[in-house]
């Protein structure tokens, strides 16, 4: 386990508070803002499911959009941690994690996010995950706290930083190779590296 895991508060991921969900008490361009962040927390929420669906489904294309070149990546399980600065290092991991022998389930909860500026957001998420690997009959199940942050390029919000530290890690070996009706990875998965 790495020395510098945080615990899992707010003040330890570095979350500091951010516009109030408040409606203004002023005029129409007060109101243009108030909305404004409630499209950018959609939207926001929007990056992040869509995060989970292109590495569940090995679409890699799409997952390079979400992030900024310079994403920072740390992410901290039972069994691993990976410390990635850049997004081809990032894509190059999961490229190499997502594929025709693996099967990943992956859903983002209770997002709480908050609306720093015009353009930098953070975001707080509750993983839950199964993870199968077929060929070694490996199975991982789990969930993680994520801490992201964001910022708005363009007018389109990318994950800048995002972390994860397991709350729980379950890993076992299945006594027999699953044998799935439907693998979508088996058909659109990363070639397994051998």
């Amino acid at each position: 386990m790495s020395e510098s895991a945080p615990t899992l508060t707010r003040a330890a991921m570095g979350i500091a508070p951010g516009r109030p969900l408040n409606a203004s008490q002023g005029g129409i361009e007060e109101l243009r803002r108030d909305i404004q962040m409630l499209m950018d927390i959609e939207a926001i929420r929007q990056l992040k499911h869509a995060y989970f669906r292109c590495i569940d489904t090995a679409n890699f294309a799409e997952l390079a959009e979400l992030f900024h070149d310079e994403v920072y990546v740390h992410v901290i399980g039972g069994t691993y941690e990976w410390k990635l600065d850049g997004k081809a290092a990032y894509l190059g991991a999961v490229t190499g994690a997502f594929h025709r022998e693996s099967i990943g389930h992956h859903n983002g909860h209770h997002p709480e996010i908050q609306i720093l500026g015009d353009n930098e957001a953070t975001g707080i998420w509750y993983l839950a995950d199964n993870m199968w690997q077929l060929d070694s009959r490996h199975f991982t199940t789990g969930t993680a706290i994520y801490w992201d942050r964001y910022i708005k390029v363009d007018g389109r919000w990318l994950i800048r930083e995002t972390r994860y530290r397991r709350v729980y890690e379950l890993n076992s070996v299945l006594p027999e190779r699953p044998r799935p009706a439907v693998h979508y990875l088996g058909d659109f998965g990363t070639p397994k590296a051998r």
